[in-house]
């Protein structure tokens, strides 16, 4: 402990006295002999390139949302709330080409396709924009696209299927970029005993940033054999295109009584 308090103590003497020397050199340059101005020239310029550097650098890291990020939109009344891992942070392998059909990308997203040749990219990209929450978003590459099917699963967790009721709604809020606009579909699917229920929605893309609900109280849901629940984001018509989801979070409330 007492070595580290030393330390601190060192390094904020010799940065105060760095700092005052270099002060004292700049007020003085004008009547410095030129040998010595030149020699200063070179250690300031020197001394300039790391300072821009780690100027540089901590600028970039200090305007990007903070990895492991929980802020994400939600209900005031919402009991439960998500961002996967893939937007959280960063994965071991960031990307994939020729992607083949049940690819994952990490652990909770998969890659379903239908195509005889893979021209597909799944590629995790760093969040640069001011107004990101999420610190990751996924950019889709669709080159030549030969079959009919085209979704991501995404696997919610075990917290967001326990105690799960036919009262509760289920949002999702994404934030998308496209090269050039399509439809896109987002189908919940919760597994109850043998049966899988389903609600389909559109999302509508007439803003990056959107939001759908499932109301589980138009579903047949037997409350009392939920075993597991995932959403498919199913891509209409996406060759030649780019698709970013600069954000995907999920989160459930309780419908209000009437």
């Amino acid at each position: 402990m007492m070595a580290k308090l030393g330390g601190t103590l060192f390094d904020t003497a010799f940065y105060g006295r760095t700092i005052a020397k270099w002060a004292r050199n700049a007020r003085l340059a004008r009547s410095a002999d030129l040998n010595g101005l030149r020699r200063q020239r070179l250690r300031a310029r020197q001394l300039k390139a790391h300072l821009d550097q780690l100027i540089h650098i901590a600028d970039e890291r200090l305007a990007l949302p903070l990895e492991g990020s929980t802020s994400l939109p939600k209900p005031h009344n919402a009991d439960w709330a998500w961002r996967p891992e893939l937007w959280r942070g960063p994965l071991p392998n960031p990307g994939l080409s020729a992607v083949q059909t049940r690819a994952m990308l990490g652990n909770e997203v998969t890659l379903f396709h239908d195509c005889e040749y893979s021209e597909l990219t799944l590629r995790q990209l760093r969040n640069m924009r001011e107004a990101d929450l999420a610190p990751y978003g996924l950019s889709m590459d669709v080159f030549r696209f030969d079959g009919s099917l085209l979704s991501l699963v995404v696997d919610l967790p075990a917290g967001g299927v326990e105690g799960l009721k036919r009262t509760h709604l289920i949002r999702m809020d994404m934030i998308v970029e496209l090269e050039k606009k399509i439809e896109i579909f987002a189908r919940l699917n919760i597994k109850n005993g043998p049966n899988t229920e389903q609600i389909v929605r559109e999302i509508d893309l007439t803003q990056d940033q959107t939001m759908v609900e499932f109301d589980l109280a138009y579903s047949s849901l037997n409350e009392r054999r939920v075993e597991g629940a995932w959403i498919d984001l199913i891509f209409e018509g996406p060759e030649m295109n780019q698709i970013v989801l600069r954000d995907l979070t999920f989160s459930r409330r309780p419908r209000a009584q009437i």
